[in-house]
């Protein structure tokens, strides 16, 4: 039982996070400010080969796994970049996941270079405003007319809309009530995305200001046969791959964030001089501070097992949403911990703590909620009644 990353493993977050220094705080805080997708990191990291970290290589990625990627975001989190760095790239890393593992030869060739070497954005076109993540009972509709598909709907929480040229997108192609289970009847496709027939509107947020959420509402627009992953009704089960994958990164990036947060507290307690001694001296700051040590640390172990049960190919749906539920609880009390220790200087936003606290937000809520992690494990580790 070996804890430590590779020498392998240690390069590539040393490599991400000298790219994530050339994006600086101002930078960052200016985006939080302003807006506007972040092109020229973006742009950086796909310069530097690393969208493509978990596509295939003879796809123009670089075929490594879920941990390496995983190692990949909590640098860029962790470097002070927060959500809106990760989140710009996200998707890249496991949204095309199943093409990877369900689209056809050809698919694979079309579609996979171009996001890894970043000359498309993609977003991902699942949730829907009134299911949530009831997916069976999702109500966008794919209705097949020879070569193609006229699909009619609505989406919401869609991020990088704004920018994206694709999405892949989840609709139902056969009504529930003619089939036998409500998972199936739903397909996958990964298409561009025509805003001649895609309306995206963007939702004010809280944070993350850098990476809009979006509605968007299609209406009669079409999808080329060409473009459905795998079998017709059995999208649901092919973004089911997807799943642990996405868990395990956004546990990374909640990590990371509480990690760049923990970070500033540290030094500020450090400097902070109060009653003529630094305030870090004070066992009231000190010890939630090592309790946030403690806490990142233990989830971030659990995170890198449901990463290497992932790439070992065995079952990791408990370790996976374990590692979302507590890296989130300690990414946000590492966050809250951050702003008192700066006192009122911690709600100012030069000091950027409370951007990490609203941004910390996002994994503690998405992609789901740790209300339904608890009543996943309650029932999948430990037995009990399914509850909902």
């Amino acid at each position: 039982m070996d804890f430590a990353l590779t020498p392998e493993q240690d390069a590539i977050r040393a490599a991400v996070a000298a790219i994530c220094a050339r994006f600086d705080d101002a930078y960052w805080l200016k985006k939080d400010k302003e807006g506007g997708f972040p092109h020229e990191f973006h742009r950086a990291v796909a310069e530097a080969g690393w969208l493509g970290i978990c596509i295939p290589e003879e796809f123009g990625g670089a075929g490594l796994g879920i941990t390496e990627a995983a190692i990949m975001m909590e640098a860029i989190a962790a470097s002070g970049a927060g959500m809106s760095g990760a989140t710009a790239v996200h998707l890249n890393i496991f949204g095309l996941h199943p093409v990877v593992v369900h689209g056809s030869p050809e698919q694979q060739r079309r579609m996979l270079p171009p996001i890894a070497r970043g000359e498309v954005k993609a977003c991902f076109g699942v949730t829907e405003p009134t299911t949530g993540l009831d997916t069976t009972r999702l109500k966008t509709r794919a209705e097949r007319r020879g070569d193609r598909y006229i699909v009619n709907g609505q989406k919401v929480w869609i991020s990088t809309a704004q920018v994206a040229d694709t999405i892949l997108l989840l609709a139902r192609t056969t009504p529930i009530e003619q089939c036998r289970n409500p998972a199936d009847g739903i397909s996958l496709f990964y298409t561009p995305l025509n805003r001649a027939h895609a309306t995206v509107r963007e939702i004010e947020k809280m944070g993350r200001k850098a990476v809009d959420s979006n509605e968007i509402f299609f209406s009669d627009f079409e999808v080329p046969v060409e473009d459905r992953i795998g079998e017709e009704g059995k999208g649901f089960r092919y973004i089911l791959h997807g799943l642990n994958p996405e868990r395990v990164l956004i546990a990374a990036e909640a990590i990371g964030i509480g990690r760049a947060a923990l970070h500033r507290a540290a030094s500020y307690a450090k400097e902070r001089v109060v009653f003529g001694r630094p305030i870090g001296q004070n066992q009231a700051v000190q010890h939630p501070l090592a309790q946030d040590w403690m806490a990142l640390e233990a989830a971030w172990f659990m995170c890198m097992n449901a990463a290497w049960r992932y790439d070992q190919g065995l079952d990791c749906g408990a370790q996976a949403n374990a590692a979302k539920y507590l890296s989130a609880e300690a990414g946000m009390k590492a966050c809250q911990n951050a702003i008192m220790t700066h006192g009122g200087f911690g709600y100012a936003r030069e000091y950027h703590v409370e951007r990490f606290l609203r941004e910390a937000l996002i994994p503690w809520i998405a992609p789901v909620s740790p209300n339904l992690i608890c009543c996943y494990i309650a029932e999948r580790v430990l037995g009990l009644p399914k509850s909902y």
